[in-house]
């Protein structure tokens, strides 16, 4: 059995909590549809990986939503961001303290959500600071599922699939991670806490 050496952590719902469904009602409210068009899941999955700026992402949605100010529009888009607890904030720091592993985020974010969290978590330094590399998909321009973005991840830290470790609350990530022989967790966040990594996990530390 491969040692495990690098825990590769998601950010969303693994550290941030996110409201994903109050923010998607709330997006079909305001914009008075049912559904989100294709057209707009492809907008929003361009800004992701940084292939549009954010204006050009705020300009699409106020000229396909003319009533919408541009605040509206922002507003809108960081709904889902909710709380960090600081206890996973100690969590990681007692990891890094301790370093026994490579620790790396890895994170579908894009300029709007990361500002938003800078400018409303007061620890956000002393958290990024916990990672030995940070990557956010908009500056990277990679996202998760791809595995384009795991096999980045992998090259660029001269890594092994097998002694690596992903936790991830999105299903698809981590089976897109195990498919290359990454070890994966993907957390329940309504029933689980990453604070409890090395607990639910034993049989694979």
């Amino acid at each position: 059995m491969s040692i495990i050496k690098t825990i590769i952590f998601d950010f969303g719902d693994v550290f941030i909590n996110l409201d994903k469904e109050g923010a998607m009602q709330n997006a079909l409210n305001l914009f008075e549809i049912d559904a989100l068009p294709k057209d707009l899941i492809a907008i929003n999955t361009l800004y992701e990986q940084g292939l549009i700026s954010t204006e050009e992402f705020v300009t699409f949605y106020t000229n396909n939503f003319p009533k919408l100010s541009k605040r509206d529009i922002i507003n809108a888009w960081n709904y889902i961001l909710r709380d960090f607890p600081i206890k996973r904030l100690d969590f990681l720091k007692e990891l890094a303290q301790n370093n026994n592993y490579n620790r790396i985020l890895l994170s579908n974010t894009n300029e709007l959500h990361i500002n938003w969290v800078i400018d409303r978590i007061p620890f956000y330094k002393e958290f990024k600071a916990s990672f030995d590399q940070y990557y956010l998909s908009h500056e990277i321009n990679l996202r998760k599922p791809n595995k384009a973005i795991y096999e980045f991840v992998l090259q660029h830290n001269n890594l092994k699939a097998e002694e690596c470790f992903f936790v991830d609350d999105t299903k698809e990530n981590t089976d897109a991670a195990a498919s290359l022989g990454i070890k994966v967790w993907n957390i329940d966040e309504t029933k689980e806490d990453v604070v409890d990594l090395f607990t639910i996990n034993q049989h694979l530390f």
